[in-house]
């Protein structure tokens, strides 16, 4: 079972039981009892009790294990075989971002926060409250872990390369401020996303985007021919000074955002869904054809818009000069979507970080688990790419 399908299953759940703590919290030790019957049975490559020639080896019972989870500590019963080589990676991954959680929580006892309201929250949100040396060991031995993941080195090209910028609220000496939580997801020459970086900066700068991107390539960064972002002008200043010689692509999506601007509050759907439809042709002639004709249509009734797309809008073409088996999944920074739905959802319920440290701790964490998932398939066929890239080389050589 995957992490998006249980997530689902445990929000379902959550609206059919609503406040019955214990039953829910019975059917999510039923739901990961199960995930480690299923890891068992794919390790040894046979069932319980199953007749087969491909079998791996057999199973030696069971011995106890709890997992803290939000609605309480839960018991299972993890399977063993009888030659001890089984390994389950579920208590890490799951508590990976919990300790980061907790840890972000103990701050607040250093910042002024009363002692009683943060255990109250460490108790609702994880079932079990934590003396202060124990999350003091959790704390560093995360922030090891998270460092040698944010410090790695980079030994892959990345073709494609997002980035985007999202802002989180800390406490700095008394003042709470915004920061901007700068991300980097590469797909590399398998056609596999990973999570290349993860930092903080007071904002969002053409200096702060540079040391981001620098830093990138002194770990390796290398082979970057297309790169998808917002339309933040530090930023586009950046990717054309550190990666240079590299394509950008402006987010249609936020494009498309931009241009309500521009719009009525309550009209000017029709105009917008036909702008939209400008992403969805076969090449790049089509799509400028097209907005030639829609240019016409539009710009009596909504000249400045009219205006305003005409001076943008072939930065968010860029796509079309990409193999069209990528094209749906590199025009905008959509991918990113899920990663930061997971974050709003961890850090909405601190609301303001005590410092910088804590935030980046816990964003780093979810990153993590997002990376490791991601690795386990494929996300684009990289083969299309190769063939497109002979193909000019062989009309170029004619």
């Amino acid at each position: 079972m995957t992490s998006r399908e249980n997530s689902l299953l445990m929000k379902k759940s959550q609206e059919l039981f609503g406040s019955k703590k214990e039953l829910f919290k019975e059917m999510l030790e039923g739901i990961v009892q199960e995930f480690l019957e299923n890891e068992m049975d794919e390790a040894l490559l046979a069932g319980k009790h199953e007749r087969t020639g491909k079998r791996a080896g057999y199973r030696s019972g069971y011995y106890e294990r709890s997992l803290i989870t939000r609605v309480g500590r839960i018991e299972l019963r993890v399977p063993q075989d009888r030659n001890g080589l089984f390994s389950t990676e579920i208590f890490e991954k799951y508590q990976r971002s919990e300790k980061a959680f907790l840890g972000t929580l103990a701050q607040m006892y250093v910042q002024g926060v009363s002692t009683r309201k943060v255990k109250r929250v460490t108790e609702q949100l994880c079932g079990h409250s934590f003396s202060a040396s124990s999350i003091s060991r959790i704390t560093v031995k995360l922030d090891e872990e998270l460092k040698r993941f944010a410090c790695r080195s980079l030994e892959y090209a990345y073709p494609y390369l997002m980035l985007d910028a999202r802002y989180e609220k800390t406490r700095d000496n008394g003042i709470i401020r915004s920061n901007a939580v700068m991300v980097a997801v590469g797909i590399n020459l398998e056609g596999k996303r990973e999570i290349l970086a993860v930092e903080i900066a007071n904002r969002e700068s053409k200096n702060s985007w540079r040391d981001f991107l620098l830093k990138l390539k002194s770990r390796g960064l290398c082979g970057v021919k297309y790169v998808v972002s917002d339309d933040h002008e530090g930023l586009k200043i950046a990717i054309q000074e550190v990666l240079t010689g590299s394509l950008w692509q402006r987010c249609f999506v936020h494009f498309l955002r931009n241009a309500l601007d521009y719009l009525p509050r309550k009209s000017g759907g029709e105009c917008l869904n036909e702008l939209k439809l400008l992403y969805y042709r076969n090449t790049r002639e089509a799509a400028m054809l097209d907005l030639s004709a829609w240019l016409e249509k539009w710009n009596e009734t909504y000249p400045e818009l009219c205006e305003w797309v005409e001076e943008n809008i072939e930065e968010t073409f860029t796509f079309y000069t990409l193999p069209k088996g990528h094209r749906k999944h590199l025009g905008s920074t959509n991918m990113l979507e899920r990663f930061n739905e997971e974050i709003k959802r961890r850090t909405r319920v601190i609301r303001v970080f005590p410092d910088t440290d804590s935030c980046l701790r816990l964003i780093r964490a979810i990153a993590v688990e997002t990376h490791e998932e991601w690795l386990v398939r494929q996300y684009l066929d990289m083969k299309i790419m190769k063939d497109v890239e002979l193909k000019r080389k062989e009309k170029k050589a004619a």
